[in-house]
C-alpha cells in the first residue's frame, strides 16, 4: 500500500505535536491538517484495492489475497483514527456535543464487529474443511488410469464438498442449492444420509447462538450512520463517521465473502455519501460486490471469496463427470477432466496457502478491535462522561 510507510511518521508527528504547547490558532490548523492526512491515507488505501481488485492473476476482488490486502487497510486505518481521536488530547474535548453521541454510536458498532470476527473465523474453517474434501477429490482424479474405485471415492468427496457449500444460509437459497448438489450422483440415495450430512455441515458453517444473523449485525452497525454537515464536516466528527465507515464495509465484505449464519438481504447498500473524496473507490468496490452478491442470490452459490466460487463450479462439473462415469472413459473427456482437476488443485492450493493467514488476521482484528474501545472508554472515563458499558 503506497501510504503505508507514511503511517509512521504521521502517528509520530500527531504524538509529538500534542505534547507541544501552542497557541490556539496553530492548533486548530494542525488539527485540520491532521484530517486531510487521515482522509488522504483512507483514500489511497481504497484506491489500491479498487486498483487490485481489478487483479486477474489470483488476487482480484473478493479473493483470499484481496481480503487480507483489505484487513491490512483496516488496521492501518483503526491505528491512524485512534491517533487523531484519542492520542495527546484532552478527554474533555470528546466528552462534548456531538462527539458523546458520536463516539459511544462507534463503540457499539465494534462489539457488533467483534461478533462478526467470530462468525467470519467460524466460516474460515468451514471452507478449510471444504478445501480437504476437494483435495480428496483431487487426489483420486488425479490417478492414472482412472478407474472405478477412484472415481467413487472423488464422487463421495464431491457430493460432500457440494453439500458443505450450499448449506450456509439458514432459509431460502440454501435449500434449493442443497437439494441441486445432492441430486448429483445420489439416486436411491437414503434421506437418512442426507440429514445427518446436513447436519454435520450446518454445525460447521454456524458458530453462533442460534437465531444470529450476519445480514441484521450488518444492518445494525449501519443504523444512525449519518454523515456529519456544516462546521462537523470538518472537525472530530468526520474521522469518526470515517472510521465506522470503513469499520462497516471491511465487515460487509467479509460476510459477503465467507460464509456466514443468515445472510439474506445483503446486497442492501449502506449510506457513504458521494460527496466524501476520501470515499470514492469504497463506494465503487460496494457496487461491485453488491453487484455480485445479487448474482450469488439468484445461483443459490455458497459465497463471494474467489476461490470458494472456483471450487464450487469446478466440483459440480466434476461430480457430473462422476455421476455418468463408465469405464474406458472417452480420451477426450479424460484431457478435459485432467484440466479441470490441475485448475482444482491450484484452487486447494492458494486456499492452503492463504486461509490460515487470514484467520490470524482477522484475530488480530478482533483484539485490535478490543483494545482500541477499551483505550477509548478510558479516554471518557478520564472526562466523567462515559455512555457506554465496558466489555
Amino acid at each position: 500500500m503506497r501510504t503505508t510507510e507514511n503511517q509512521g511518521s504521521f502517528l509520530n508527528r500527531i504524538s509529538i505535536r500534542r505534547n507541544q504547547v501552542v497557541s490556539m490558532d496553530g492548533n486548530h490548523e494542525q488539527e485540520l491538517e491532521d484530517l486531510e492526512h487521515f482522509q488522504k491515507h483512507v483514500s489511497d488505501r481504497f484506491a489500491d484495492l479498487l486498483q487490485i481488485s481489478e487483479d486477474n492473476s489470483g488476487e482480484g476482488l473478493l479473493s483470499i489475497a484481496w481480503l487480507r490486502k483489505l484487513l491490512d487497510v483496516f488496521l492501518c486505518c483503526e491505528a491512524e483514527f485512534k491517533a487523531v481521536l484519542i492520542m495527546g488530547r484532552d478527554p474533555n474535548q470528546i466528552s462534548k456535543a456531538p462527539l458523546d453521541r458520536l463516539v459511544p454510536e462507534l463503540l457499539d458498532r465494534l462489539v457488533k464487529a467483534l461478533d462478526i470476527c467470530n462468525a467470519v473465523t467460524s466460516g474460515v474453517d468451514a471452507v478449510r474443511h471444504c478445501q480437504k474434501l476437494a483435495e480428496i477429490a483431487v487426489s483420486a482424479l488425479e490417478q492414472r488410469p482412472i478407474g472405478d474405485g477412484q472415481v467413487r471415492r472423488a464422487k463421495k468427496a464431491l457430493n460432500s464438498l457440494l453439500a458443505a457449500m450450499a448449506l450456509e444460509d439458514k432459509d431460502g437459497i440454501g435449500n434449493k442449492a442443497t437439494e441441486r448438489a445432492w441430486s448429483f450422483g445420489r439416486r436411491g440415495g437414503s434421506g437418512a444420509n442426507k440429514d445427518r450430512a446436513a447436519g454435520q455441515f450446518r454445525s460447521l458453517w454456524w458458530g453462533m447462538a442460534k437465531g444470529w444473523s450476519a445480514a441484521k449485525q450488518i444492518q445494525a452497525m449501519s443504523a444512525n450512520l449519518v454523515a456529519p454537515r456544516g462546521a462537523e464536516s470538518t472537525g472530530l466528527p468526520l474521522p469518526v463517521y470515517m472510521m465506522s465507515s470503513v469499520t462497516l464495509f471491511v465487515m460487509w465484505a467479509l460476510v459477503a465473502a465467507i460464509p456466514c449464519q443468515e445472510r439474506t438481504g445483503l446486497a442492501s447498500h449502506f449510506p457513504v455519501p458521494r460527496q466524501f473524496g476520501w470515499a470514492q473507490s469504497m463506494i465503487v468496490l460496494q457496487e461491485k460486490i453488491s453487484e455480485e452478491w445479487k448474482k450469488k442470490e439468484k445461483k443459490g452459490s455458497s459465497g463471494l471469496l474467489q476461490e470458494i466460487q472456483k471450487m464450487e463450479k469446478l466440483g459440480q462439473s466434476l461430480a457430473e463427470f462422476a455421476d455418468s462415469f463408465q469405464f474406458p472413459a472417452e480420451p477426450e473427456r479424460l484431457d478435459e477432466v485432467a484440466a479441470q482437476v490441475a485448475d482444482l488443485a491450484e484452487t486447494c492450493k492458494r486456499m492452503e496457502e492463504g486461509l490460515v493467514p487470514l484467520q490470524q488476521q482477522i484475530r488480530e482484528v478482533f483484539h485490535k478491535v478490543v483494545r482500541t474501545r477499551t483505550e477509548v472508554l478510558v479516554v471518557l472515563d478520564q472526562a466523567g462522561k462515559v455512555s457506554t458499558p465496558t466489555m
